[in-house]
């Protein structure tokens, strides 16, 4: 069953074996986490993930119909209705469609996909969920409103630009061609208003899914503009929901848009100009709170639990400054080791910030472990904020090719489970089909096709002793029958490459075609 879950996650009828995953989100309650699940989105392949938290266990796999790749996923708005997803590289919308770059600025399309979330059933329901056609920027980290600005989202974007690289045709690479103009654009979006006009058939259906089209969104007043300072990379509402942080990594500001000066300017209409999809750009002046001057290569913001103070990631400059967004003055900056990326404190994306600890995320590490070849661990480094001054308090060491986000959780809030019913298939939370109890065990034979129905319990398998003919295909249903805590099974067959892990009370199911004479042992494996 885990492999009918993967397979969910089929792109053009083909097996995904390989993801790149980002953002992962806890599910939220009123802004604040409630611990029951976690989503993540892989960026290569443009598919989000459901993680139920009492098990810790994937139940779901959506793939995007309508994106070729994504990094701005998932971000939940505040009480989980629905889990935020943008593009990055801007493509064609309809599936399996070729059209030269000449066309890129009419043929092209970014967007942000809206999955609605069903908590009961504790799964994203494709049907419900939607997407808004965005220009061909290359929309990258969002988030949800939350108090005045619930009903809002917001996303950054970069490569306004619109240029298409070409270094190998002697053109400018495409990094210097991204870079022309000083700003880029904030995507402000009613998702609420939106979502009732899906439901009023003002989407247009693109590969089965509903969109709404950028025509439509400017046409119903739900899609503006605001220029954000060069190269953004994440915009993050603070607790109160107010104001919007934005870093321009080409900029040494952070950025503090108010929400309340956005909407006076929509309900008064003054916008500077529209762009080029005429989409009404509000001016950055008419919506900035201020501007705060940190250091180089601001990147990414999170929130303390004490009012107004925030931290951002500066990762040229390898720190982590501290400051207050309400008098616009730098408090405090510590070195980090070395070039940080994301950075987290204590529920410190939510409506109720903890405080108390932040986690650098760093890229690089260099000299801080015992070296063990080429490839280093990269470096996530625990800071204590519960002072005026930070102080660092931990290097760790992780395995990974580059350190994206994380999250953290207060400890009491998940409520995982210690065990199973007897006979349940985790991956749909219902009874598994094969499951038995003690003293029920078979093995069932009907042709060239063998049925072990069959329990573990202190790494006793019974059955003991399959037998099958060279070319049987081979089912084994396994039910752990522990109630004990913590006391799970594995089952493997030799040389078969199969393997299944059962929790108590946990039913598994392995397959495999007998196809070579033998004797081949099984065993509990943990």
């Amino acid at each position: 069953n885990s492999k009918a879950v993967l397979a969910q996650g089929k792109i053009d009828g083909k097996d995904i074996t390989w993801g790149d995953t980002h953002h992962p989100a806890i599910s939220e309650t009123q802004g604040k986490y409630d611990g029951q699940f976690l989503f993540i989105n892989d960026k290569a392949n443009p598919r989000l993930a459901v993680i139920d938290l009492r098990d810790f266990e994937t139940k779901q796999i959506v793939v995007n119909p309508i994106f070729k790749s994504e990094h701005g996923g998932a971000f939940v708005t505040p009480n989980s209705e629905y889990v935020i997803e943008a593009a990055q590289y801007a493509a064609p919308l309809e599936n399996k469609k070729f059209f030269p770059l000449e066309e890129f600025n009419e043929r092209y399309r970014g967007g942000v996909t809206y999955w609605k979330f069903d908590r009961k059933e504790g799964r994203i329901d494709p049907k419900q969920s939607f997407s808004l056609e965005l220009p061909p920027y290359s929309q990258d980290l969002s988030d949800a409103g939350k108090g005045p600005s619930d009903g809002w989202s917001f996303t950054n974007s970069f490569c306004s630009e619109r240029y298409v690289g070409g270094i190998e045709k002697g053109r400018p690479p495409y990094e210097a061609g991204c870079s022309a103009k000083d700003t880029d654009y904030l995507h402000v979006i009613n998702w609420k208003k939106a979502a009732e006009l899906v439901a009023a058939g003002k989407a247009k259906k693109i590969n089965g899914h509903n969109v709404l089209m950028m025509e439509t969104a400017v046409k119903e007043g739900i899609l503006f503009l605001v220029p954000e300072p060069k190269s953004p990379h994440g915009v993050d509402v603070t607790p109160d929901g107010k104001f919007m942080i934005v870093s321009g990594k080409l900029d040494t500001h952070v950025s503090v848009y108010s929400f309340e000066k956005i909407q006076a300017a929509i309900k008064a209409g003054k916008f500077e100009s529209k762009d080029s999809y005429g989409i009404p750009v509000i001016g950055m002046k008419d919506a900035l709170q201020t501007q705060v001057q940190l250091g180089l290569g601001p990147l990414h913001t999170q929130y303390d639990s004490k009012p107004c103070l925030a931290y951002t990631s500066l990762y040229v400059d390898s720190q982590v400054a501290k400051w207050n967004y309400c008098e616009g003055k730098v408090v405090d900056k510590i070195s980090v080791h070395y070039n940080i990326g994301h950075l987290m404190t204590m529920e410190g994306d939510s409506a109720d910030p903890k405080g108390r600890y932040l986690v650098a995320l760093n890229k690089l590490s260099i000299d801080r472990f015992t070296p063990v070849g080429p490839l280093h661990p990269q470096n996530h480094q625990l800071i204590d904020i519960s002072n005026d001054k930070m102080q660092l308090l931990y290097d760790m060491p992780l395995p990974l090719g580059e350190p994206h986000y994380v999250v953290a959780i207060e400890a009491s809030k998940p409520k995982p489970g210690v065990r199973y019913k007897v006979g349940t298939d985790s991956r749909t939370d219902k009874p598994h089909p094969g499951a038995v109890r003690a003293g029920e065990e078979k093995i069932v034979k009907k042709g060239n096709k063998v049925e072990v129905f069959g329990t573990l319990i202190r790494s006793h398998i019974t059955p003991e002793t399959i037998e099958a003919d060279v070319g049987d295909e081979v089912t084994i249903h396994l039910t752990n029958l522990e109630r004990a805590q913590d006391e799970t099974h594995g089952f493997t067959v030799s040389t078969y490459n199969t393997h299944a892990s059962a929790e108590p009370g946990k039913t598994v199911t392995v397959k495999f075609k007998a196809d070579k004479e033998g004797v081949y042992p099984y065993y509990c494996t943990e």
